[in-house]
C-alpha cells in the first residue's frame, strides 16, 4: 500500500492518509463591525472543495487570538463566540467528508495590519482600517514598516491565555487539532529568534529566555486542549540568515522542549521573519529540517515546501523524512489532488458518493 495513503493517528484522532492541507490565509473576511474575522461563503467553499478532493487533514489558516493579532484587517479571528459558531458549518461538512478540521491558531505581532497580498501588502496605518503592531521588541519588520509598540511584561503575561482561550473555542467549534502558528516570523517566531528579539528581561537574551513565551502559550493551549486530541506547533527551522538568526539546530533543539510539553506534531517550515534573505528554494527544500526534527527528537513531522508531484510525497514518506506531507499552493492548483494522486500511486481515497461518477 503506498504509505501516503496509510492512516496516521495522533492521540485519539485517526487521520485518513497523509495528504494534508497547509494552513493559507485567503484574506476574505469582513475587516470591522459584528462580523469581524467571521469565516464566510468563501472560507466553506474553499475548505469544502479540498475535504471533498480526499485531503486528510485541513488546517484552516492562520486565525488570530486577538483583533490586533491579524496579519490583515481581513483576516479570519477567533477571538470571540460569534466567530466560533460561525466555524460549525464548516468543521461539520469536514467530518461528513471524512477530514479531520484542524486549526492554527495566531498572532502576527510586528508583521500585523498590513494590506491584501493583491493589493501589494503594506502596511496599513491608523488612518484607515489599521492598528499599531507590537512586538517583543520596538524593531520594525522592513524598510517602510512601523516601528512596533513592545510589549510589556504584562501584556505578555496575558497573550498565552489569550490562546487558550481561542483554543477552546475551537474546540466547541468542532476541530479536532490545534495548531499553534509559531513560523515566519510572527510573534511566537519573533520572541524565539535573536534577530527580532532585543530583550534583557526574562523574555530575551538566552536560548531558554527567547523560547519561554512560545512554551508558555504550549503549555496554556494543552491545559484547555483535551487530553485525547492533538496539538501541532509550525514552526520556521531556519531565518536563512548567516549570524544572528534562529538556527536548525535551535530547531531541534527546541523541538524535544515541545515533545516534553504535550506537543504531538511539529509543522516544519522556514524563513519568514527577515526580508530579502536567501533562501535556495526548490522542489522539497525543507524537508531535511523535518527530516532532522524526527530523527534527532523522535517528534514527529510534517514536511511542506514545494511538495507538489506525488511521487515526490511518497519518497519523502517512505524514505522516513516525514510522517505526513502538507501541501500549500498545489492544492489552490487542484483541490482533488489527493484524489489524483491515490490513482496514480494505488491508494484510496474516500469518493463523495455524488461524485461516483469520477472513480
Amino acid at each position: 500500500m503506498s504509505a501516503l495513503f496509510e492512516p496516521y493517528t495522533l492521540r485519539s484522532v485517526r487521520i485518513p492518509n497523509r495528504v494534508w492541507m497547509a494552513p493559507m490565509c485567503q484574506y476574505s473576511a469582513e475587516a470591522t463591525g459584528p462580523d469581524a474575522g467571521v469565516p464566510t461563503d468563501w472560507h466553506f467553499a474553499h475548505y469544502a472543495a479540498r475535504a471533498a478532493g480526499g485531503t486528510g487533514l485541513i488546517l484552516v489558516e492562520a486565525t488570530s487570538v486577538v483583533p490586533e493579532g491579524r496579519i490583515s484587517p481581513h483576516d479570519l479571528g477567533i477571538w470571540n463566540d460569534t466567530q466560533a459558531a460561525a466555524f460549525r458549518r464548516i468543521t461539520r461538512f469536514l467530518k461528513d467528508q471524512g477530514t479531520v478540521p484542524g486549526i492554527q491558531i495566531a498572532h502576527a505581532g510586528r508583521k500585523a495590519s498590513t494590506d491584501r497580498p493583491w493589493t501589494g501588502g503594506a502596511p496599513v496605518g491608523t488612518d484607515a482600517l489599521g492598528w499599531q503592531p507590537v512586538a517583543p521588541s520596538p524593531v520594525p519588520f522592513d524598510e517602510g514598516h512601523p516601528v512596533p509598540d513592545e510589549l510589556t511584561a504584562d501584556q505578555i503575561a496575558e497573550l498565552p491565555g489569550r490562546f487558550a482561550e481561542a483554543a477552546r473555542r475551537a474546540l466547541e467549534a468542532g476541530f479536532e487539532v490545534v495548531e499553534v502558528h509559531g513560523a515566519h516570523g510572527y510573534l511566537i517566531g519573533e520572541f524565539l529568534s535573536p534577530h527580532s528579539n532585543r530583550r534583557t528581561d526574562a523574555y530575551g537574551g538566552s536560548f531558554g529566555n527567547r523560547t519561554r513565551f512560545a512554551l508558555e502559550v504550549v503549555d496554556a493551549v494543552r491545559a484547555v486542549w483535551p487530553q485525547e486530541l492533538p496539538l501541532f506547533f509550525r514552526i520556521s527551522a531556519t531565518d536563512w540568515l548567516e549570524e544572528n538568526g534562529w538556527t536548525a539546530d535551535d530547531t531541534v533543539r527546541f523541538a524535544a522542549l515541545l515533545r516534553d510539553h504535550g506537543v504531538d506534531l511539529l509543522d516544519v517550515s522556514s524563513g519568514g521573519n527577515a526580508p530579502r534573505v536567501r533562501i535556495p528554494a526548490g522542489p522539497g527544500y525543507q524537508v531535511p529540517f523535518a527530516a532532522r526534527v524526527r530523527n534527532e527528537t523522535e517528534l514527529p513531522v510534517a514536511a511542506v515546501g514545494l511538495i507538489t508531484d506525488p511521487a515526490q510525497a511518497e519518497k519523502v514518506l517512505a524514505n522516513g523524512e516525514a510522517d505526513a506531507v502538507l501541501l500549500g499552493r498545489e492544492l489552490l492548483r487542484s483541490p482533488s489532488w489527493a484524489r489524483s494522486a491515490a490513482r496514480e500511486l494505488g491508494g484510496a481515497v474516500r469518493t463523495p458518493e455524488q461524485y461516483h461518477r469520477s472513480v
